[in-house]
């Protein structure tokens, strides 16, 4: 049974914070979660929130995270945590795309896992939960 590419969104300010206190480091282009020793190819991206200029969300993008150079090849310009693409103007929050390295399977199997003896995880978002509820 063949899956979809998992990716998870880490918005630019939550990174900042895990950076200055040291839960994560980035190394070549990934970002490491130290505590569960996961790895996750960054690409820079948006969280777009919603349309804001009322002239409808044609691009149906608002609840979704986007690959910033796949919404500039459709002529958004981005600034901060605004967008605008063709007559529409979104509320955005920047940050990255996290693709995992290797399989959930093969990292539950690593040596760099801390944590060997915490309970098995299903999703690299139950990771991400289990590394938010430690740091937040």
């Amino acid at each position: 049974m063949s899956r979809s590419e998992n990716r998870l969104f880490f918005p630019q300010s939550a990174l900042d914070v895990w950076i200055v206190d040291g839960s994560v480091e980035l190394e070549d282009g990934e970002l490491v979660i130290l505590s569960e020793g996961r790895r996750f190819k960054l690409t820079e991206a948006v969280r777009v929130l919603e349309e804001v200029s009322g002239s409808g969300d044609t691009y149906k993008l608002s609840g979704r995270a986007k690959i910033r150079a796949e919404l500039e090849q459709l002529g958004a310009e981005i600034l901060e945590s605004s967008m605008l693409l063709g007559d529409a103007a979104y509320d955005t929050v920047p940050g990255w795309l996290g693709t995992p390295v290797g399989t959930l399977a093969e990292h539950e199997e690593s040596a760099d896992r801390e944590g060997k003896g915490a309970p098995a995880l299903d999703t690299d978002e139950e990771l991400l939960t289990r590394f938010l509820a430690r740091n937040a």
